[in-house]
């Protein structure tokens, strides 16, 4: 219930639609832990994004650092968080655990991931992947193979058969 409906029948998760999104999502960590003072991701889409990008800049409002990177395959690892997401299993008939792991572990597989698993744009390429598989699920299953063929976006459908 942490999840409202709406944001699991949204596939405008990087508001495709913006002249310009600011997010956290692939910045680098540069070990900061003031959000007010750590890098996000700034992607400019078009020329009227770029001209208020170059306006806050002129402004001494924004400083652009390096170009975003990244490292680690996300694929495989988008699609094992799907399988053990709750929301999922809730929806396939999985057994849906009713307490997390002990922190303990939890921690330790934090630190594992942190650093085996992809990084910088990498990352955000995974929770991109797992929001789209993660939310294309939820809107068969609510609405149906009908609406749904009619209402899910061209390019979620064939990012889910690749």
């Amino acid at each position: 219930d942490a999840i409202a409906t709406s944001c699991l029948a949204c596939f405008d998760y990087t508001n495709a639609l913006a002249d310009v999104v600011v997010g956290y999502m692939g910045a680098p960590l540069e070990g900061t832990t003031r959000m007010d003072e750590a890098y996000q991701t700034l992607t400019i889409r078009n020329a009227r994004g770029a001209s208020m990008v170059t306006a806050a800049e002129d402004a001494g409002r924004l400083n652009i650092g390096h170009v975003a990177g990244g490292t680690g395959s996300h694929e495989k690892i988008a699609m094992a968080t799907v399988l053990a997401d709750s929301i999922v299993l809730g929806m396939t008939g999985g057994e849906v655990k009713k307490e997390g792991m002990p922190r303990l572990i939890g921690e330790v597989m934090a630190f594992i991931i942190s650093n085996v698993g992809p990084k910088g744009i990498n990352f955000a390429r995974y929770s991109i992947d797992y929001h789209l598989l993660r939310n294309y699920l939820h809107v068969l299953d609510e609405w149906g193979d009908e609406r749904a063929d009619s209402s899910l976006p061209k390019y979620a459908t064939e990012i889910v058969q690749k």
